[in-house]
């Protein structure tokens, strides 16, 4: 019955002309709706997964245009962060953590220790275990890319509001991960 009903309602917004929140939708060269020139979310604007996943896409673009100089993605800056206070974790540990399939988790870190940031260790309790470890460098750069991560975490902040409904989205998606 719903699904009837959606295929319904966005059946006659398309065919009236009319898209998402009552805005008209681009025409083609004989003046008629162009529905394939315009999407129509309105069934879509308050799934939490959709906007979750937009969110993640919005300030992933903020902060590649943040660390642009520094040809850095937010998965390598993950790692150097997260093993910037636990020196020695296992590979797979840092996988996990940061929820990295494996098998790409050893891309990135051949990438980090190309650039020399990062160094694998054979682990001190098991020899057949990688350790990782940032490098002198690694911390260097880690120093450096500080403040930009800081100045990115305010204006984020900022555009939720305030550090009051930072506090409160982290403490829902936390929710949604326990």
């Amino acid at each position: 019955m719903t699904e009837g009903f959606v295929g319904n309602a966005c059946g006659i917004l398309l065919r009236s002309g009319v898209g998402e929140n009552g805005v008209s939708m681009p025409k083609t060269r004989n003046g008629e709706p162009n529905p394939s020139s315009a999407i129509d979310f309105s069934m879509m604007e308050d799934a939490v997964g959709y906007r979750l996943r937009r969110a993640q896409l919005a300030v992933f673009q903020q902060f590649n245009e943040a660390f642009a100089a520094k040809d850095l993605r937010p998965t390598d800056f993950a790692v150097l962060l997260l093993l910037s206070c636990n020196q020695g974790l296992k590979q797979s540990e840092v996988a996990e953590a940061l929820g990295i399939q494996r098998a790409n988790f050893v891309a990135i870190v051949d990438g980090l220790e190309e650039k020399g940031l990062v160094e694998r260790r054979k682990s001190e309790k098991d020899r057949r275990v990688q350790a990782l470890y940032t490098t002198r460098a690694g911390s260097d750069y880690l120093k450096e890319l500080m403040p930009i991560w800081a100045e990115h975490e305010e204006r984020l902040i900022a555009r939720l509001g305030g550090t009051r409904e930072r506090d409160q989205l982290i403490h829902l998606l936390k929710r949604l991960c326990d």
